[in-house]
Formats: structure tokens, C-alpha cells, sequence
């Protein structure tokens, strides 16, 4: 079968990558059968899947709305994936028109897709690096030219952080970004925790060992601690439900079921 043009050469697409298993459950189209395959055995594990991801992303929508209303005009976005649905542009521009974003991601097919979706688009761009190479993210120009402006920064780590490993410091880069930051900026942060189905937690984390990028689920404690030298903003970190809902009543009678932590903090 010839390789479809969205396909980076050499890309390996015998291992489910988790930028591409979250893009089948948003009902994207960049993936392989070795993502859906895996899609499917977690779903079929937890039902809640797809729900919680679509969660996920809606936090991502509002939260950029949010500090697009509060004045940020420009965003940057680590882990930012593949765009299938609402990405931060889209977003900040329905209030911004002239929001600047630079995604970042170290999946090649994220990176690639990405650009070619943003095309010659003057106030985005697309940085591959890693987020655990935080000398090299904020050295990069599209990244350094975002921040050395000196305007506020809306951080946007949105899905990322539970796949960075305890043994790589996941607090300590993240202070390392936001010491980085203008004043005025933000962080909007969600993360996968161990508190809202603690009898799913150990199975999923086994799944995502099978991808280039293990998961590591964390407590409502751990994942506050990101937010240390931020203000949050109301109503803290809740599930990701609960953070602002456009409609209280779409919450329901367990939002813990919606696993993932959300919060969005203002810069002290």
C-alpha cells in the first residue's frame, strides 16, 4: 500500500504512537490500524474513553477562550498532536484574529501533519523537540521569537505531562518554562489522575507501556504541584468537566468519571 502523503518517510507504523491512538478518539483520520487496534482494546477495557478525551479537548477550547478574553494574544502549545478538531489558533482567533501560536510536539507525524495544515499561515509555526529538552524548546527561534516579545504567553500543557516520567523531573521542567515566561502569562495544564477511577488506572498505564511514550497517571496533590508560582483562577483544579463548563448541567452526577485534572493558573 503506498504511503499517504501526511506519512513522514520512515515513520514506524508497526508500534500505536499516543498522538495518533488520541486522534482516533476524536474521530480523526491520522491514524494506523496498530493505534485503532490499541484504541479499541483500551475502549474495550473503559468505555469512558472517548468521552474523556472529547472531555479533554473541550477543556482545551475553553480554556483557551478564557485567556484569549483576558487579553493573551499569543499561545504556546507543548504536546500540541494532531489538529484534528478545535486546535489553539482556530480557537484564539474567534477572539484574537491576530493570535500567534508555535505548537510543539516530538512526534514527527503530529509535526508533519501540523504544518501542512497551517500551511503559510505568518502567525503560527510548528517546532519538533522535545518537551524534556527544555534548553533546546526555548532556544528554538520560533519559540524564543514568541516569548522575547515580552507580551504574556498563554502555556498551554494540555495531555503532556503524564507522559513524562518521574525519573524526568516533570515539576522541575516545568518551572524551567514557566521561569521563561513574561509577566502576565499563563499556564493551562491537564493531566491524567489516579484519583477518579483508581480501579482503571494500573491497566491503562500497562497499555500506554507498549507506545514509545508510557503513561504516568498522578494524585490531585502531584498534579497541583504544577501550578506552584501560579494563582489558579476559579474553581482550581477540578476534573475536566467541571473547569468552567459551558453548561453547569453537562457536569452530571460523577464528573469523576471523566478522569483527567484540569486548572489554568495566572503567573505571580
Amino acid at each position: 500500500m503506498p504511503r499517504a502523503e501526511w506519512v513522514p518517510e520512515g515513520t514506524d507504523t508497526t508500534r500505536p504512537n499516543a498522538a495518533r491512538v488520541y486522534d482516533y478518539y476524536l474521530g480523526g483520520s491520522h491514524n494506523f490500524a496498530v493505534d485503532r487496534q490499541m484504541a479499541r482494546q483500551a475502549i474495550a477495557m473503559w468505555p469512558d474513553l472517548p468521552a474523556i478525551m472529547r472531555a479533554n479537548r473541550a477543556f482545551l477550547r475553553r480554556s483557551v477562550q478564557y485567556l484569549a478574553e483576558h487579553g493573551v494574544t499569543r499561545f504556546l502549545d507543548i504536546g500540541s498532536g494532531i489538529p484534528t478538531f478545535g486546535a489553539v489558533h482556530e480557537v484564539a482567533r474567534e477572539v484574537r484574529p491576530g493570535a500567534r501560536v508555535v505548537y510543539v510536539d516530538n512526534d514527527p507525524v503530529a509535526v508533519a501533519h501540523s504544518r501542512a495544515i497551517l500551511g503559510d499561515d505568518p502567525l503560527t509555526a510548528v517546532v519538533q523537540t522535545d518537551l524534556r529538552d527544555t534548553e533546546t524548546l526555548l532556544g528554538h527561534p520560533a519559540v524564543a521569537g514568541l516569548l522575547d516579545a515580552g507580551e504574556p504567553v498563554g502555556l498551554m500543557m494540555v495531555a503532556i505531562l503524564h507522559f513524562v516520567q518521574d525519573a524526568d523531573a516533570p515539576h522541575a521542567l516545568v518551572r524551567r518554562l514557566a521561569a521563561a515566561l513574561p509577566p502576565g502569562s499563563a499556564l493551562a495544564l491537564s493531566h491524567a489522575s489516579l484519583e477518579g477511577r483508581p480501579d482503571q488506572a494500573e491497566s491503562h498505564q500497562g497499555l500506554y507501556a507498549r507506545t514509545p511514550t508510557p503513561l504516568t497517571m498522578r494524585s490531585h496533590d502531584q498534579v497541583l504541584a504544577f501550578f506552584d508560582g501560579f494563582d489558579l483562577v476559579e474553581p482550581g483544579l477540578v476534573y475536566l468537566s467541571e473547569w468552567r463548563p459551558d453548561d453547569p448541567s453537562t457536569v452530571g452526577d460523577h464528573p469523576e468519571r471523566m478522569v483527567g485534572l484540569a486548572g489554568v493558573g495566572w503567573r505571580r
